[in-house]
């Protein structure tokens, strides 16, 4: 519970149903037509670099950056401290790497930019199904996630009940966003969100930094001591421990982070939506400022959160964190009943609030478009489909899709389904980036190599996922009383990255070896006919 009165929970209901009110509007207001796709996917192309640096930062800063990340810094130490760096990293590669081939190769989905090259039903549905299987599980612990927190910031009882409810109540506005919003709606959700992200954050960094006279070394010693670890917390190790396996483990995951979720499809998404090259250039340098200046005072808040909150008080609210940022609110705005305390809390509680609603929006428009393109416009009706009919797909596929991960996540809201957050990051890093780096940058590439790479790289992250320490063998995982591991780690991406970069290497290979081999037999062919007919002639 939150210690705070009724007074304290009528204004964070106020808040939270006036920023309902205002993001639902302005869905409907900028929606696109019914027969408009270039508007639904694109917006048009009339956001601003400014504006759409703000909608990309907005996407790639999910509930789980914000709430999970700050909760491993304030019970972790340096182990949070190294994710929200790899985390600002892997827009960064993104950025210098792959955001301006993107915008020439790609139009509405990642599918465009797949079959650009090689055109053809099965590389549709490939990139529909490893985008579905990257999005839905961020949807289900983004959900899950939101029945737990917003039962805490209201104050209400704690049952299967109430979480449900708010599940229900989320998942059915992210539905309405998406399918009503499209791009731009959605983009005009992401920018609302950022700004309250950043002013937030801002202040309550300043009011942590406050209580220790803008001195960081002692706010770092007073989180040494509120976590009880000592030195140990400025160390690698806490979250995953301090054997050599745990230290691989531990890399592993790292650069997991920096490959994978930069390229996840509903960030991806978003640089189809810049007018030109040099427009999406600008874009990136302002997503790219805005994700590295959250990152900083993440690292802040959560170690404000171990300096003033403590672990124990974290870890019986929450075991993982998440509602740390919460607490330190609390903390910070004084006594309770204050009008300080009560700002603070309502103002804290409403960017987690618009955070979690726009994250799924986001996610959820991802999905829809790539259904609704890929999979019904190209590979169904082979490119033949009306827009009219298809907008009417992408509606209907929002609703499918945010209805199948309410329905998932009221099922597992009961188990720690963080896994699925790793799981759909080793999918981006293992399948997605491999395929987006040799369709970029690979003249030889060919469809068998990315149908192995985008199958291979999912299955093998899926299946070393399931037989992982994270699901099963550990006190933490998500079956601690069950034992079925035989994967050593917690994150697959060291096996499972470098599988889905030699599929895709070795699929183009055998390809070429085959199509050279059908080209002599032809060849061959040809000319024992040849000789036969200049026999028949004599």
């Amino acid at each position: 519970m939150t210690d705070f009165g009724a007074g304290s929970q009528a204004t964070v209901l106020v808040l939270f149903t006036t920023l309902v009110t205002v993001t639902l509007m302005m869905c409907v207001m900028t929606g696109p037509d019914r027969d408009d796709l270039t508007n639904f996917y694109t917006g048009y192309l009339s956001l601003t670099p400014f504006k759409n640096g703000l909608a990309i930062a907005g996407d790639y800063i999910s509930a789980a950056t914000v709430l999970s990340t700050t909760g491993i810094i304030a019970l972790a130490g340096y182990d949070g401290y190294v994710l929200a760096v790899s985390t600002a990293l892997s827009l960064v590669l993104l950025m210098f790497l792959m955001a301006e081939p993107l915008r020439n190769a790609g139009r509405f989905t990642m599918g465009d930019v797949l079959a650009r090259n090689m055109p053809g039903r099965a590389v549709r549905i490939a990139a529909c199904t490893v985008t579905l299987s990257a999005t839905l599980p961020f949807l289900v612990v983004q959900l899950s996630g939101a029945g737990s927190l917003l039962t805490f910031i209201l104050d209400m009882p704690h049952g299967a009940g109430a979480r449900t409810a708010c599940i229900v109540i989320v998942g059915s506005l992210m539905i309405i966003y998406a399918a009503l919003g499209g791009m731009r709606g959605t983009a005009l959700l992401q920018m609302i969100k950022i700004v309250i992200l950043l002013g937030t954050s801002v202040v309550v960094a300043a009011l942590v930094l406050n209580r220790f006279g803008w001195n960081p070394g002692d706010l770092f010693r007073a989180a040494q001591h509120g976590s009880g670890t000592g030195p140990a917390f400025l160390q690698q190790g806490l979250q995953l421990g301090t054997s050599a396996a745990d230290r691989l483990d531990f890399l592993g995951l790292q650069i997991t982070v920096v490959l994978g979720v930069a390229c996840l499809p509903h960030i991806t998404m978003r640089l189809y939506s810049s007018q030109d090259v040099p427009a999406v250039r600008r874009s990136m340098s302002w997503a790219v400022g805005t994700v590295t200046t959250f990152c900083l005072l993440v690292i802040i808040v959560g170690t404000g959160a171990a300096a003033l909150v403590g672990s124990r008080s974290i870890i019986a609210a929450d075991p993982y964190g998440r509602t740390s940022v919460l607490m330190l609110s609390q903390v910070l705005g004084g006594a309770p009943a204050s009008a300080g305390a009560t700002i603070l809390y309502s103002a804290v509680a409403g960017m987690v609030f618009i955070t979690l609603l726009s994250s799924v929006a986001g996610m959820t428009l991802a999905a829809a478009s790539s259904l609704a393109h890929d999979l019904f416009a190209h590979a169904a009706r082979r490119g033949q489909a009306d827009p009219r009919t298809e907008m009417t797909v992408a509606a209907w596929t929002s609703v499918a899709v945010g209805t199948v991960a309410i329905g998932l996540a009221t099922l597992v809201q009961n188990r720690d389904v963080g896994v699925l957050t790793t799981l759909a990051v080793c999918i981006g890093a293992s399948a997605v980036a491999p395929a987006l780096t040799y369709s970029l940058f690979w003249r030889g590439f060919t469809r068998t190599g990315l149908l192995a790479t985008l199958y291979g790289g999912a299955a093998c992250a899926l299946v070393l996922m399931v037989f992982s320490k994270a699901v099963s063998g550990t006190p933490s995982a998500v079956f601690p009383n069950a034992d079925f591991h035989w994967f050593p780690l917690q994150s697959t991406g060291l096996v499972s990255i470098p599988l889905g970069y030699l599929a895709g290497w070795l699929g183009s290979r055998l390809d070429h070896r085959r199509r050279a081999a059908d080209s002599r037999e032809s060849r061959q062919l040809y000319e024992e006919g040849e000789a036969r007919l200049l026999a028949a002639a004599e």
